[in-house]
């Protein structure tokens, strides 16, 4: 997948390093379920074992012209019987390369490749209820809010509610549509 600031590359083992220190930064741990002490064996494990499972789908995101990975995405509950994902993960990890709107161009990339090259008929994706951020990003880009799940995810030993949230096949083609005017 690709922008015109952005690569979206499967991830390979080597970007485990990345994820490690990218994930035990305070401004990425705030806003996920990563609780705090996770290290690099951990996530390598973790990346091992989602490998494996064709449910789940690893990316990484790279400026495209310094070919520097800047991100991480997580897709799973990939369901090709219900044509449905959810977007478990996405952030930009470099602290430099935040708030410059490439989260937002990933996420745009990323609904495209979902919708049109994977032929979803829905898109999911939560956040914790702090994340103003990712919400007012979520909004904007057409998702709808489905609820609260309360206790759905844990974070350092407590469990946290989280804002699930979706956007169905024809609400991208009509959002698609209306950002082109």
């Amino acid at each position: 997948m690709q922008s015109n600031h952005l690569i979206i590359r499967p991830s390979i083992f080597e970007d485990c390093t990345l994820f490690a220190k990218w994930e035990e930064q305070p401004y990425i741990i705030e806003f996920f379920t990563i609780s705090q002490g996770r290290d690099y064996n951990e996530i390598a494990q973790e990346f091992a074992v989602r490998a494996l499972d064709s449910s789940m789908l690893q990316f990484t995101i790279v400026k495209k012209d310094e070919d520097k990975p800047i991100g991480r995405i997580f897709i799973s509950r990939l369901d090709e019987h219900a044509d449905s994902l959810d977007i478990t993960r996405i952030y930009i990890g470099e602290d430099s390369y935040r708030g410059k709107g490439l989260g937002e161009e990933a996420l745009r990339l990323l609904l495209e490749y979902c919708f049109i090259y994977l032929h979803m008929e829905r898109v999911t994706l939560d956040h914790v209820p702090e994340n103003k951020r990712a919400a007012h990003l979520y909004l904007k880009l057409g998702f709808q809010y489905e609820g609260i799940a309360r206790h759905a995810g844990k974070k350092d030993g407590k469990y946290v509610d989280l804002h699930l949230m979706s956007m169905l096949r024809s609400e991208y083609f009509k959002n698609m549509r209306n950002d082109n005017l």
